[in-house]
């Protein structure tokens, strides 16, 4: 297609061996990825941050609106806000609003209402979705908000990673009180929340393992 729309594409290919082995060498860095819930307090650059956000915001959206604002908490007592609004919802969750078997299936995590890595880690990322744009007033229609907020997340956690840091992806419904904490616009709604930094010193995590390719994967030849 030649249109002033468009201009030429200059990725970036290799051979075919040299593609598995590049193919190998990721997924093995990757399937090293690990949730983490113990934060060391450890300075991280603001720089570093805004470097591993652009290659989120990398990430393909429907109709390229990247309906998605990134909120970076290093503030205090603006995460020390969180952490109370956050605890309140979380403890109403492990104490009525979940099933016996959602608890159960939480249990070989260790996990409580109890968040204190929300003040702990040098950065909480707060990630909201744009239901609609909104400039000067005036609203115009997202398109695959989910879908392209959804992609762009994966782009963060998959750059926290190569950056050496950790991450959790920390949900506590309803998260309303993100969107009044931080002071965002009418057309935003609060994602996830995202804590970054450095792991603590001889922390552990839980034994498990992922799933194999047989379960994942389904061929069609």
């Amino acid at each position: 297609m030649v249109s002033d729309n468009f201009i030429p594409y200059k990725g970036i290919t290799y051979s075919p061996k040299e593609t598995q082995k590049r193919s190998q060498v990721h997924y093995e860095y990757m399937d090293r990825r690990r949730t983490v819930r113990e934060f060391s307090d450890k300075p991280v650059s603001k720089e570093i941050i805004e470097n591993i956000l652009m290659t989120a915001s990398s990430a393909p959206s429907g109709a390229h609106k990247q309906p998605w604002t990134f909120c970076v908490v290093s503030n205090p007592e603006i995460k020390a806000k969180i952490r109370v609004a956050a605890e309140k919802e979380e403890y109403e969750s492990y104490n009525g609003r979940m099933t016996e078997e959602w608890l159960k299936d939480l249990e070989p995590f260790g996990t409580d209402w109890n968040k204190p890595f929300l003040e702990i880690a040098p950065y909480l990322i707060i990630v909201f979705k744009k239901a609609y744009d909104l400039k000067d007033g005036v609203k115009s229609k997202n398109y695959y908000v989910n879908e392209s907020v959804g992609i762009a997340t994966g782009f963060l956690l998959a750059a926290i990673h190569n950056a050496g840091l950790v991450s959790l992806t920390h949900t506590p419904s309803p998260m309303n009180f993100l969107q009044k904490i931080l002071n965002r616009p009418e057309n935003e709604r609060a994602y996830l929340l995202i804590p970054v930094g450095y792991p603590a010193e001889n922390i552990q995590v839980p034994n498990i393992e992922r799933k194999g390719a047989d379960e994942v994967i389904a061929y069609y030849e």
